[in-house]
């Protein structure tokens, strides 16, 4: 599995010490999908994630986390604004690491077809994201939220 990493808002570098190397460990966490796949993740700022989830999603707002579920052996690319990802753990009362790790494991889980339009579905997404962030020692992301 790979994951090329583009980090357009610096500002992921003063609050994750070993961005690419922590960020590689969670997405490999969640990946089940074949060893040869790609998965391409933009660390980006709050102004180029709102431009997607408008021009993508037709939400005139950003976004925490975004994913295009492509074909293989490109899976697909994950996108993470760092304003709204820094503001949401702030508020939850989480570590930026803690909510980073979350909103990479949930993109990554999009990408192999996971969804949660509805309550079914959104119960076990969210059963196996709080299993896949248990196993890299962090809580439940969903408890208190």
């Amino acid at each position: 599995m790979q994951v090329d990493i583009q980090v357009l808002d610096k500002h992921f570098y003063l609050k994750r010490p070993f961005l690419k190397s922590f960020c590689r460990r969670v997405i490999r966490n969640a990946w089940k999908g074949p060893d040869e796949a790609m998965i391409s993740l933009v660390l980006a700022d709050n102004v180029f994630v709102h431009h997607l989830n408008k021009k993508y999603r037709g939400k005139d707002k950003p976004t925490n986390v975004l994913s295009f579920e492509n074909e293989l052996p490109l899976a697909g690319d994950i996108i993470v604004a760092y304003g709204v990802t820094r503001d949401e753990a702030k508020a939850q009362g989480k570590t930026f690491s803690a909510h980073l790790a979350h909103l990479l494991t949930h993109g990554t889980l999009h990408l192999q077809g996971y969804d949660h339009l509805t309550e079914k579905q959104a119960q076990k997404m969210e059963k196996l994201e709080t299993k896949l962030m248990q196993k890299l020692g962090y809580a439940d992301p969903y408890k208190g939220v």
